[in-house]
Parts: C-alpha cells; structure tokens; sequence
C-alpha cells in the first residue's frame, strides 16, 4: 500500500509522561503495523516542540515529530503520566487537544490522559474512566462524567479511554481488534505474550 493510503495513529508524548501508558501500546501498535503492513495502518509519536522528552521515571524518548509537523491522524492517543497535571491548566495544551477532536476520527487516552481530556471537554456527558488514584478529579473536573471505576477501558465511539498504566495495553489490543479483526489482535497478543497472570 503507498504511504498516500496509510491511516495513522499518533502517540503524544510529553514531559512527565509515565513510560508504560505510551511504550505498552507503542509496542502493540508498533507490531500490528509493522508486521500486517497490508492492513493499512502505520503509527507514530509526536510532541509539542519534537524530539526528546524526559518521562516520569527517568526514561528519554525521541518524539518523531512536533505538533506543527505532525501529519494528520485517524487515532490520537493521549498517556497519563505526572506531565499531564500542568496540562489541565495549560490553555494552549487544550486548544491543541480540541483541535485534534475537530479533525481525528478517534480520540483514546491511557490513565491520566483521560483528565487532559476532561478539562479540554471532550468527556462531558460520557463514559469514562482513569488511573483508581485519578477517578474522584476525573468527576471533579466534569460532574457530567459518567465515572467508570471498575472498567480496564471505556469504548464509547469516537473517544475511547483506559485506566492506569498497564491498562493501555488492554486498550492497544482492542483498537487492533477494533481497526482490524478479533483474530488480528490474538496474533498480536501471542507475538508480544501478552497473557497476564499477576505472581501475586
């Protein structure tokens, strides 16, 4: 398929950003697309200014492009992470984040990403849900919310939100289920052994 043809699905990165909500369906999506090239899809990252951002924990990740370069996108993912506390006040930030809605068919969001999402308005009067520790500033942020504690991720049409971290995951493996078939996302979750079963 030429690159004219390719739906792509953007990453956002940002300083602060918790690794896993951005690396864990990085590699989901990174293998669907890489290795089922004829599905059409191709996904990257992007940040404010491009290049590196330092994240939560220590880790330097390279944003391959800034949000002014950036090529349009069909799915726009937001991470959680400490980086999106300043966001909710960060007016710029949330302009940027409701032009996305304006254009990207699809809007997801992994742990705390979901408040970014809520202060920009793009929650209000839905199904949504968060990191457990994020949930009561979830509805503090939109009493019109339906807080969904309890839910690994919230598919509510064009905006689909998970809960913390390893959550995005779970989440990565719908979209590929969503975008591509069931029987698509179980050959990625048995490329990537994806098959939890917590030691305690």
């Amino acid at each position: 398929m030429s690159d004219a043809g390719v739906r792509r699905i953007g990453i956002v990165l940002f300083d602060g950003v918790e690794e896993l909500d951005a690396v864990g369906p990085w590699d989901v999506l990174a293998c669907w697309t890489q290795q089922f090239p004829e599905d059409g899809w191709a996904v990257t990252t992007l940040s404010r200014d491009g290049g590196l951002v330092t994240a939560a924990k220590g880790l330097q990740l390279t944003a391959a492009h800034s949000f002014a370069d950036a090529p349009a996108f069909d799915v726009l993912l937001h991470p959680g992470g400490n980086g999106t506390r300043p966001q909710l006040r960060d007016e710029a930030h949330l302009e940027w984040v409701r032009a996305q809605r304006r254009s990207v068919p699809l809007m997801t969001s992994v742990c705390t990403g979901a408040l970014v999402y809520a202060a920009a308005g793009l929650l209000a009067g839905r199904p949504a849900t968060t990191h457990w520790g994020a949930l009561d500033l979830l509805a503090e942020l939109d009493g019109s919310i339906e807080v969904r504690p309890d839910d690994r991720f919230v598919d509510d049409g064009d905006v689909v939100t998970s809960s913390g971290v390893s959550a995005g995951i779970d989440m990565a493996l719908h979209l590929v289920a969503r975008l591509s078939s069931v029987d698509r996302a179980r050959q990625v979750r048995r490329q990537v052994q994806y098959d939890p079963e917590p030691p305690v």
